[in-house]
């Protein structure tokens, strides 16, 4: 881990330059009159290939790194790995038990309605696209590089505690983009906002356990947000829905935790 070494550099120019783009088309969102929707996409989509530009700089500055990447994307026995299986199924049986335990709250059946249609906009993209091609570059720059240059200093539960709050602060500019999904948990009240970032908490540490389980296999972190991105927004999901969500997977870190003490505690 000791040669991922920027982490400073590598997290503040992921953080800097997606936060001037994003917070620019924020702006842009609450115009009446917005720039066309070229320079829209462009700037949305600049900013999520920030981190990705960031850690493909640094891996073609240094061979060794690149050699290590190139053998993290696959793996041996991948399809008999217990960890590949749960990276796809525990996310959408997650937001199944979850809806059938807000029956008990009063809510409907109407959950389980598969409309197609994500619960927001993303202009001038598919909203689709953006939730499927979000997390594939996301994980490109995360877990390529960011997670093992947090992990060259601190323990892996302190690396998962830094890079929440981290990615917690990266999604602020989301927050202030017109009908964007942070935008509309926001406007369903604070307990849904606060629960969005409590989530992240337990999704990091889920997601850097099935991470480095699986031998640092790379596509199993993209599986995992991909996955769990898609399963949360095909369902028409009660918001208390996703806060008892939230509940099933604090459970399982609280097992894993305990389970798995010294891979999250040891240095």
């Amino acid at each position: 881990m000791k040669k991922y070494n920027h982490p400073i550099l590598f997290f503040t120019l992921s953080l800097v330059i997606p936060w001037v783009l994003w917070f620019v088309v924020a702006y842009w969102s609450h115009q009446p009159k917005a720039p066309n929707a070229f320079w829209t996409g462009f700037f949305e989509l600049a900013g999520l290939l920030a981190p990705v530009g960031v850690a493909t700089y640094l891996f073609t500055r240094n061979k060794e790194l690149l050699s290590d990447l190139k053998g993290r994307f696959v793996g041996k026995k991948l399809l008999t790995n217990r960890y590949f299986w749960i990276t796809l199924l525990f996310p959408p049986l997650s937001i199944v038990v979850a809806q059938l335990l807000s029956l008990d709250l009063g809510h409907s059946l109407d959950q389980f309605y598969i409309s197609g249609e994500p619960s927001f906009s993303s202009a001038p993209f598919n909203a689709w696209f953006v939730l499927c091609l979000a997390p594939v570059l996301e994980e490109l720059a995360w877990h390529t590089y960011g997670t093992d240059a947090l992990r060259s200093r601190w323990t892996l539960f302190t690396s998962s505690l830094i890079f929440t709050v981290y990615w917690g602060l990266w999604h602020l500019p989301l927050f202030f983009i017109k009908d964007y999904y942070q935008s509309n948990v926001q406007a369903e009240g604070w307990l849904y906002t606060a629960n969005f970032f409590v989530s992240l908490f337990a999704f990091v540490f889920i997601i850097n356990w099935l991470y480095y389980k699986s031998g640092r296999n790379v596509l199993v972190a993209i599986l995992f947000h991909l996955v769990a991105n898609i399963s949360n927004e095909i369902f028409a999901t009660h918001p208390d829905s996703k806060l008892i969500q939230t509940g099933l997977f604090a459970l399982l870190v609280g097992y894993i935790l305990i389970k798995e003490r010294r891979l999250f505690f040891s240095k």
